[in-house]
């Protein structure tokens, strides 16, 4: 098996630390993979590390050990994830509720990456359509408590789900339409909401499948 910008020594190393995360009693180190590949440095392993984390099939922790991000042994392999589709949030009821989800769609875990959880809103409206959002679009969005700046983010206000841009001011949140609508504005809040998480991708095309 080869990969695309991975060379034999790297695969190499991707292999060793992918069985040494998934089958070994501890975290594969730096001094592990030097040993492994016989290197007399460990600058030379931490470069390849440093490599495989950048491609996307390792990363670090909290505590800085290695967690396998995508398995070599799958690559050319279809993985998907079940993701959730939400509707509309009736007043007092979670988002995420039961009663709330009307189904899931397999979607590729190279789009839903893993350890995130996901879930797809049925955007409701043209408030942002600027941002390629248009009603009845399914948009994936990956849960999460806390926005940065301009980020599409899905909040709770008054109990209902809302998809905007999100804005920090010292004083306050501003969560922004971006719409040719001019009837649709701003709206400012405190503490008096909740960001339930950051818009990730559309799936216009999808929708109308479902």
């Amino acid at each position: 098996m080869s990969i695309p910008n991975l060379s034999e020594k790297e695969l190499s190393a991707l292999r060793f630390l992918r069985n040494e995360i998934l089958h070994g009693k501890k975290s594969p180190s730096v001094r592990d993979l030097k040993e492994y590949l016989g290197y007399g440095s460990p600058r030379s392993a931490m470069i390849i590390i440093d490599k495989l984390i950048e491609a996307g099939f390792l990363e670090r922790d909290s505590s800085q050990k290695l967690r396998l991000l995508r398995d070599p042994e799958n690559i050319g392999k279809a993985q998907t994830i079940d993701v959730p589709i939400v509707g509309s949030a009736p007043c007092g009821s979670p988002l995420l509720s039961e009663e709330n989800i009307d189904g899931t769609v397999a979607i590729s875990t190279l789009i839903a990456k893993p350890p995130y959880k996901y879930f797809l809103l049925r955007a409701d409206g043209d408030s942002m359509n600027r941002k390629g959002i248009n009603d009845g679009d399914l948009v994936l969005v990956k849960q999460q408590l806390t926005a940065e700046e301009n980020d599409a983010v899905v909040a709770l206000i008054d109990n209902e789900a809302t998809i905007k841009e999100f804005h920090q001011t010292p004083n306050a949140i501003i969560l922004k339409p971006e719409s040719d609508n001019k009837e649709h504005k701003p709206i400012v809040v405190t503490s008096d909401f909740q960001i339930q998480g950051k818009v990730i991708q559309t799936l216009p095309k999808l929708s109308s499948y479902l």
